[in-house]
């Protein structure tokens, strides 16, 4: 669940490539080598699990380019470490001007279950490659993180309440798409200060974790750095809330609003 809860979480911020066809990234990412986020997984009022995600340089070179590389590592704390500990990480290698990603990995360790996975993206002939086989696609294909950090840098001055949008991400088994409806503007309160947020509902799936009607909300920080501050989903038993607890070595300071 932790997996599935912070995927969605993140990828959330990533459908702004498909907003318009004439939409492109700006000119310089909005994010540096040295920023770091971290936050707090919370079933109810316990919190479940924690969350970093740092970005790193990188001295590894795909097709003669130059890569970040960013890490998001999740665990579970308190009891729920104690009856079902996980220790999972995610990495993605992404293009210093595109932001486009070559490599992604995983390392997951949930309970018993272990898995591992390395996936390539092959952008000049449109092909993934991953341990389940070889997936052709169309369009800008991202895993979840280089999804989030590509979006961040994106042109949403023309967004309106109501529009929905699609992304398409690769996992495990193939490229899915996520829809997206913009909601609109709030004021968000956090461990780290009140901030103007941009909020969104994705489209949920019904299943083991959400309900029919279950509802997921996600808030990002309405200025230069585009994070998210918190995002809250409804379960078939309770619900799950994800709040920053810290942001480290941004880019832009963060504009908060008076309390």
């Amino acid at each position: 669940m932790t997996k599935k809860v912070l995927l969605v979480i993140l990828l959330i911020g990533a459908f702004f490539n498909s907003f318009s066809q004439e939409m492109l990234k700006a000119g310089e990412p909005v994010f540096k080598a040295g920023e770091k986020l971290s936050y707090s997984l919370k079933y109810g009022f316990f919190t479940a699990a924690t969350t970093n995600i740092r970005v790193e340089e990188s001295d590894k070179v795909f097709e003669g380019h130059t890569a970040y590389h960013i890490v998001a590592d999740a665990k579970t704390a308190g009891a729920f470490d104690v009856f079902y500990k996980v220790r999972n990480r995610y990495e993605t290698y992404v293009d210093q001007t595109t932001l486009l990603p070559y490599l992604y990995a995983e390392n997951r360790h949930e309970a018993s279950y272990k898995h591992k996975d390395n996936v390539s993206f092959d952008h000049v002939d449109n092909k993934i490659t991953a341990a389940k086989g070889i997936y052709p696609f169309k369009g800008k294909v991202f895993d979840f993180l280089s999804a989030y950090y590509f979006s961040r840098g994106v042109d949403i001055s023309h967004i309106h309440i109501g529009e929905r949008f699609d992304l398409q991400y690769f996992l495990e088994d193939g490229v899915h798409t996520l829809s997206i409806t913009y909601v609109g503007k709030e004021v968000v309160d956090s461990d780290i200060g009140k901030f103007n947020c941009l909020k969104f509902n994705p489209t949920i799936i019904p299943g083991r974790v959400f309900r029919k009607d279950s509802k997921l909300y996600l808030w990002i920080t309405d200025d230069n750095n585009r994070i998210p501050i918190k995002a809250h989903v409804e379960l078939i038993v309770g619900s799950l809330s994800m709040e920053i607890t810290g942001a480290n070595n941004l880019k832009f300071p963060l504009n908060s609003v008076s309390k």
